[in-house]
């Protein structure tokens, strides 16, 4: 479902590739998507130690969710992030940018002490409206 980007000029611009807020129609399913992990296909954790390889990973998991709801990622309209370093903010969003193509979804992301696997850098949950394939 297209969703839009909603904007005020109360609100300093983002700081990192994500909407103040977004907006989209009900019309379609709500659809929640667990936390993902770097955890791949196979069962491994890709990209240990490595933030900018684990997100790809991650967002390549939200990715087959959304799709596997009939959706895309443009239909993603918010996402929690959660990090061990909040100083990955700037390369986390690096990757974000190549997978959100559309309006960026709404986000919050905060750092924590633990996942429940040690080498988890990173975790993201979502939540899109898709339209219905009916």
């Amino acid at each position: 479902m297209p969703k839009v980007e909603i904007r005020s000029d109360e609100l300093a611009v983002p700081n990192g590739h994500f909407a103040q807020a977004t907006a989209a129609r009900a019309a379609g399913r709500l659809v929640f998507i667990s936390g993902m992990t770097a955890r791949n296909a196979e069962g491994g954790v890709t990209g240990v130690g490595d933030v900018k390889a684990q997100t790809h990973q991650v967002c390549q998991n939200l990715r087959s969710a959304v799709e596997a709801a009939g959706g895309t990622m443009d239909d993603i309209a918010r996402v929690d992030v959660y990090v061990r370093n909040m100083e990955d903010f700037k390369a986390i969003h690096e990757v974000r940018v190549q997978y959100f193509t559309g309006v960026a979804p709404a986000s919050t992301m905060v750092e924590v002490s633990k996942f429940v696997n040690k080498d988890y850098l990173i975790e993201i949950n979502a939540i899109a409206v898709v339209g219905d394939q009916e």
